[in-house]
């Protein structure tokens, strides 16, 4: 959540963040007045409780008619205080619902406009020529029939569609890039951990996924548990209700962990294979530093993703998302977008994200330094999504006779293999 007193002491900066995101404006006037009306409750909550224990040291010396007039003051007071305390703990449930509807704060550098109003702010590698190497790609759900490595339709008979199996080399595959990934992200000083995909609603709604994202979510109503859509979640809430000593900072965690998508409103988008599924496995890189380090943190997530993109040998491009495609939490978001060469575009394949102090607002995560306390800054960049990644491997390094190029980085985890082949 953002910072009450910068609501008060600058609301336009406020109204033209929710304005560029496309959100309510008007939630603004509703969570300032709502606040008014919590702090105008709470401090006559506090005159009166005053009056009535000044009263209350009257009484016992008072005699007669003044000790009357004394008592029903007395009663008077009693009625009032209970209303005061009533008024103020009706506005504060009102403010804290309103503010939890209120996006991050959108960093003036964000472009503005819904998602196809990114800019590209870099290009690497070189993307294929297939006609001049003298044959047609195929999609990575054909490649992957033919090795043997993805199967949708047991998928599909199993559990419904968008989901599948990964087989034989296919599983070795995933296997292989977790590993790798997990490695590049240990040598950058990450903690490799194994989180839980099942969690409570207040890990769920601290992270700021049951806002507009709430329909992507998966919950399990009978134990109120929520399945997580990325280990994000386990890892914001990793040190709720902690105080962090600065002299800990920065604190990087690598989460592996299976990830959960209803994938709301995608009907009739990317059903052909396992690039938009409803399970996949993901690593997920998550920081803790102080809110001046946040920015130079996020440049060396997207550093880390870009490397890691690189080392597949993978063409790709970065953008800057803009403001109507942030999501709640993030106040700046890169993605690195891999090109596809059957649909001829760059699709997402990590993103990294600036979520300055919205999170551990929420959360209650708080840094200490030099005896005095404040929130921290939080920040997540998708290390690998498992699918996604095999999806972009198998189109770009396929090769005429079927077979698909294994790049040097993945080879000390598939046996030594320079080659994905059906008799492999």
């Amino acid at each position: 959540m953002i910072d009450l007193r910068l609501l008060r002491e600058d609301p336009d900066r406020v109204r033209a963040s929710q304005r560029a995101r496309g959100e309510d404006v008007g939630l603004v006037d509703a969570l300032l007045s709502a606040d008014e009306r919590r702090r105008s409750s709470g401090t006559r909550f506090d005159e009166l409780r005053a009056e009535q224990k000044q009263l209350g040291k009257r009484i016992p010396r008072a005699a007669g008619e003044e000790k009357t007039a004394l008592l029903a003051r007395a009663g008077e007071l009693s009625t009032a205080v209970k209303a005061a305390d009533a008024e103020r703990d009706e506005a504060a449930a009102e403010a804290q619902r309103l503010l939890l509807q209120l996006g991050n704060l959108v960093h003036p550098d964000v472009p503005v406009g819904g998602e196809d109003d990114f800019t590209v702010l870099e290009t690497h590698g070189t993307i294929r020529d297939f006609a001049a190497e003298g044959f047609e790609p195929a999609d990575h759900l054909t490649i992957g029939h033919a090795l043997r490595a993805i199967d949708t339709e047991r998928g599909a008979k199993v559990s419904g569609s968008r989901f599948y199996y990964l087989t034989g080399v296919g599983a070795l595959l995933e296997l292989a890039l977790v590993n790798a990934a997990i490695a590049q992200a240990t040598e950058a000083g990450f903690t490799p951990m194994l989180t839980p995909s099942l969690v409570k609603p207040r890990a769920m709604e601290g992270t700021g996924f049951l806002g507009q994202a709430a329909a992507d979510v998966y919950r399990l109503e009978k134990d109120d548990y929520y399945l997580v859509g990325t280990s994000e979640v386990p890892l914001a809430a990793y040190h709720m209700d902690e105080i962090i000593e600065a002299d800990a900072l920065p604190l990087r965690y690598a989460g592996y962990s299976p990830c959960y998508r209803r994938e709301a409103g995608s009907y009739g988008k990317d059903t052909r294979g396992i690039f938009r599924v409803h399970q996949f496995d993901k690593v997920e890189l998550f920081s803790y530093v102080t809110p001046e380090e946040s920015e130079a943190e996020h440049a060396r997530l997207l550093a880390w993703e870009k490397q890691w993109l690189t080392s597949l040998e993978l063409p790709f491009r970065v953008i800057d998302v803009a403001t109507g495609d942030l999501g709640a939490s993030a106040s700046r978001k890169f993605d690195c977008e891999a090109w596809l060469p059957t649909q001829g575009r760059y699709r997402e394949l990590t993103s990294a994200s600036n979520c300055t102090e919205f999170q551990s607002r929420r959360l209650n995560i708080r840094l200490r330094k030099d005896g005095r306390t404040g929130p921290v800054a939080t920040l997540n960049g998708t290390a690998c999504a498992v699918p996604r990644t095999i999806v972009a491997l198998l189109e770009n390094h396929q090769q005429a006779d079927g077979s698909v190029r294994v790049p040097e980085v993945l080879r000390p985890y598939l046996g030594g293999r320079e080659a994905l082949t059906p008799a492999s």
